[in-house]
């Protein structure tokens, strides 16, 4: 019998790509889910129509969900409560590739950005990082007052290991993913006779995966089939899983997954292995943004 087997789980970003892949494994090792995402994916609808029969083990519900609302955000755990008494793992996974309509290089003024000055907001910040901390803060506050153990799993990046010229804001966002979880490693450890129950925080820190992020990314450019290597979604949730079941993975542990797996240290890290985390044209990229640079400052009034 699975550890997992009728627990429950709310994934946001559920409806493609890792997420998705995430939610299909617990799925299948019989964990309810709660999927959150703005849409599903044909093979997301498919696996719900599986598992949305009311009297079937077990079952999935999916809520529409702009995480950059914090009102959906606390809609999925009210359903996850309602329909299942409990909640054990919580995944804020949605993100975005920092795309042109929220790019730290077409400015909210310029044609290509949908940020609204007005709103003082990145989309790119509020989904890759702020949903994340919210729920975080969420799944914290909603162990502690249910006195169980909890789960919460991040989605990283190896850019929280590199410098990225073409997309800081997401490597700015990735940072402090892995930053804010081993911030949270101690919830693994809380003090004897405190009362309080153990929460795990932890993350993985993805190379190149395929997925629509990537495949659908005005970047994808930057991939060489002949010199990259691509990691399957699959692969990755995997060892999301892991990060569950497996106690050696204490509370604030990073783990880089390419097509080799290993923990990613606070302090001296070598840094990101080769295969499955490389993009051998990002220069391509790079010189996309010089030359926007050069487009703006031709516009540069004296």
């Amino acid at each position: 019998m699975s550890f997992v087997q009728g627990r429950t789980a709310i994934v946001t970003g559920a409806g493609s790509g890792i997420c998705f892949a995430f939610t299909k494994l617990l799925l299948d090792q019989g964990c309810n889910v709660v999927l959150g995402d703005l849409a599903l994916r044909p093979e997301a609808e498919e696996l719900l129509k599986l598992h949305s029969t009311p009297n079937k083990q077990p079952r999935a519900i999916f809520h529409r969900t702009d995480v950059r609302n914090w009102r959906d955000l606390d809609q999925l755990f009210k359903i996850a409560q309602e329909q299942f008494g409990r909640i054990d793992i919580v995944c804020p996974g949605a993100g975005i590739f920092e795309p042109s309509f929220s790019n730290f290089w077409y400015p909210p003024e310029t044609a290509e950005s949908r940020d609204d000055p007005l709103e003082s907001r990145y989309s790119t910040l509020d989904i890759n990082l702020t949903h994340a901390v919210r729920m975080s803060q969420q799944a914290v506050q909603h162990f502690t007052k249910a006195k169980t153990d909890g789960f919460i799993v991040h989605i990283s990046s190896v850019a929280a290991q590199h410098a990225n010229f073409f997309c800081p804001m997401y490597a700015a966002s990735k940072h402090a993913i892995s930053g804010f979880v081993r911030s949270l490693a101690m919830l693994d450890n809380p003090p004897e006779g405190s009362g309080l129950t153990k929460i795990r925080v932890n993350a993985v820190a993805p190379g190149c995966i395929k997925t629509p992020l990537w495949t659908e990314s005005r970047d994808r450019h930057m991939f060489d089939e002949e010199k990259d290597e691509w990691v399957s979604p699959e692969w990755v949730a995997e060892n999301m899983l892991q990060l569950v079941l497996n106690p050696d993975y204490k509370g604030g542990t990073v783990l880089e997954v390419g097509t080799a797996v290993r923990k990613v240290e606070l302090l001296n890290d070598p840094g990101p292995l080769e295969k499955g985390n490389t993009l051998s044209n990002r220069k391509v990229s790079e010189d996309e943004v010089w030359e926007n640079l050069r487009g703006l400052s031709g516009q540069v009034k004296n």
